[in-house]
């Protein structure tokens, strides 16, 4: 009995300690480039991967339910992306990640200090567009600045995966994760481990917005790094929500064409979930 379960939380610790030091290599110029250009960020195509992203979240921010005072981004990485929708819906939005050198870059552009890896321009055009306010995409800006209130280091992999004092007691109003957990996570358990550690952040009742990849064993985090991935399924997925507390409300399944599988990667597709905590 208990030395077996010793020895499994040993294995499942040093998967977490490869992971970890598999980040330290992690670049975020690197990363923003093989996906958050064209082809996979291409804002004339119906058919390209970020666009649908966008549409996604603009659609589950807008339908009415997910409301109230705190937004919270779960391993935010060095985009914005994922919140531009959310800052109009959130008076209060925190970006998390494990990565010091992901949230100098983060910071950066919240303070409008130049140097960071990429314009985000176009995704708030793209974003206003949807919103049917054409030349907002300045507003947008301004309004993210305000919003965001903090860039926190959180670890998913804790049972308390921020410090103590980072959120109130009742907990964020929303979660949004754009492929963390699945990247982040040796195996399918420590995946399921971490859907339920980031739960703890949420108050019940609450929403969650999840995408992540399909079927991807790795993903480049820059030039010759190669980060493992637990590659996922639909049905894992929703297993996985289900026993950690969560009640499905939809699930979408985009599937990359062929010229969006560029290399830097081997994901067939992505799937967005909108889910909420029991």
């Amino acid at each position: 009995g208990g030395s077996h379960v010793r020895s499994t939380l040993k294995g499942a610790e040093s998967g977490i300690a490869a992971m970890a030091a598999c980040y330290q290599r992690f670049d975020p110029a690197s990363y923003l480039k093989y996906n958050y250009t064209p082809p996979r960020a291409d804002f004339e195509r119906k058919d390209s991967i970020v666009p649908w992203k966008l549409a996604c979240l603009h659609r589950a921010f807008t339908e009415g339910d997910v409301s109230g005072e705190l937004l919270v981004d779960i391993g935010s990485g060095p985009t914005l992306y994922q919140v531009l929708s959310g800052c109009e819906v959130f008076n209060k939005v925190i970006l998390t990640d494990f990565l010091e050198i992901n949230r100098q870059e983060l910071r950066r552009w919240l303070r409008d200090e130049g140097g960071y890896n990429l314009d985000w321009t176009p995704y708030m055009e793209y974003v206003c567009k949807l919103e049917g306010r054409r030349y907002a995409w300045s507003e947008k800006a301004a309004k993210l600045r305000k919003v965001v209130k903090d860039v926190l280091p959180i670890d998913v992999h804790c049972p308390q995966p921020m410090a103590p004092d980072a959120l109130p007691s009742g907990g964020a109003d929303c979660l949004v994760s754009s492929f963390c957990l699945e990247s982040v996570s040796p195996d399918l358990a420590a995946f399921n481990r971490a859907l339920g550690h980031i739960g703890s952040l949420l108050r019940p009742g609450g929403h969650l917005l999840l995408i992540g990849a399909l079927d991807e064993s790795y993903y480049l985090g820059g030039p010759g790094v190669k980060i493992p991935v637990v590659p996922l399924n639909e049905a894992q997925v929703c297993a996985s929500l289900k026993e950690r507390g969560y009640t499905l409300m939809r699930l979408e399944v985009y599937t990359l064409p062929q010229d969006m599988r560029v290399g830097v990667d081997d994901v067939t597709g992505v799937f967005f979930v909108k889910a909420k905590k029991v």
